[in-house]
């Protein structure tokens, strides 16, 4: 399963044969590099280490310090040894996948930004109070259930987007032209895996 890291660098849009606007999300991928390849028999499961982001003073006693980033992909294919690189050219376009990276942060929020409230009426002796939550307690057991929908830190989590389609691809550059959003702000660290 092809697998590789990125960076979202930032959201365009291209037009096709037909004159119409398909919103792209520009991604920096790789070259990334086998670090280790973990085998069942030693590690307990079978995956492929690869690093991503080359540091600029780097150990060279220590060979997984080269990079910024280190992830694994659980593979059951060994048919790459340690050291080989990774690029975009194990993507066509029109392929298909799956990628995953850390949401913007948003901080604290209350309950209309945060779970879609709407918040209560404009009239009718509401003073202060529009974007409040109301009664979140019950009357029998007073007091508030584990869960309840509430203000509270948003966003800044690890989420995962399939089935965007791959629109073009710049091998020379490491770009990669996906259709549609991925998770992150500019910068982010993406997860790129073939469906």
């Amino acid at each position: 399963m092809p697998f590789i890291l990125g960076k979202k660098i930032k959201m365009s849009q291209i037009f096709d044969e037909d004159g119409k606007v398909i919103p792209i999300t520009l991604i920096q991928a790789g070259p990334c590099f086998i670090t280790q390849i973990k085998q069942k028999e030693k590690d307990g499961y079978n995956a492929l280490q690869i690093g991503f982001g080359k540091k600029k003073k780097a150990k060279k006693t220590d060979k997984n310090k080269e990079f910024h980033y280190l992830r694994e992909s659980r593979d059951e294919k060994q048919e790459l040894k340690v050291g080989d690189k990774i690029d975009v050219s194990i993507f066509k376009e029109g392929d298909k996948v799956r990628i995953s990276g850390i949401s913007k942060g948003k901080g604290f929020q209350g309950g209309v930004k945060r779970w879609g409230f709407h918040g209560k009426s404009a009239s009718h002796g509401v003073k202060h109070e529009h974007r409040t939550l109301g009664s979140v307690g019950s009357t029998d057991a007073a007091r508030v259930f584990k869960g309840k929908k509430m203000p509270g830190r948003m966003g800044y989590e690890r989420v995962t987007r399939k089935n965007l389609k791959v629109v073009k691809i710049d091998i020379e550059n490491n770009l990669i032209a996906v259709r549609g959003a991925v998770p992150g702000r500019k910068g982010t660290l993406l997860e790129i895996t073939s469906q």
